[in-house]
């Protein structure tokens, strides 16, 4: 009976080890994205966390997403659906540019 619940344990656990994969961090420090480009898969999730004693936003140069305002410590998400290339900035600093790369 143990190894039958040891082995649907791993089971269960695998999709939501699968998703962290898929998952990519971005922290914004200094007036910078780091990094500032990144290649995640066809649905995967971008998380920006604002680590920056300013607040920010993070802003699609195509306009397919844009954050709120990101305090200290806030974070914001994107889950990419479609495969290509985009490029963001900070809606408050423009100068603050990062790219991402999503691949099929």
């Amino acid at each position: 009976m143990r190894p039958l619940l040891a082995a649907l344990s791993i089971v269960i656990a695998l999709p939501s080890l699968c998703q962290a994969a898929d998952t990519v961090e971005v922290h914004i420090d200094n007036f910078t994205f780091v990094p500032a480009t990144i290649t995640v898969p066809k649905g995967g999730t971008v998380v920006w966390s604002n680590r920056d004693d300013m607040v920010h936003s993070v802003v699609a140069s195509d306009a397919s997403f844009k954050s709120a305002p990101l305090d200290t410590d806030d974070r914001y998400s994107h889950t990419f659906t479609e495969a290509g290339e985009v490029t963001y900035f900070c809606g408050l600093h423009p100068q603050m540019i990062g790219h991402i790369v999503v691949k099929p």
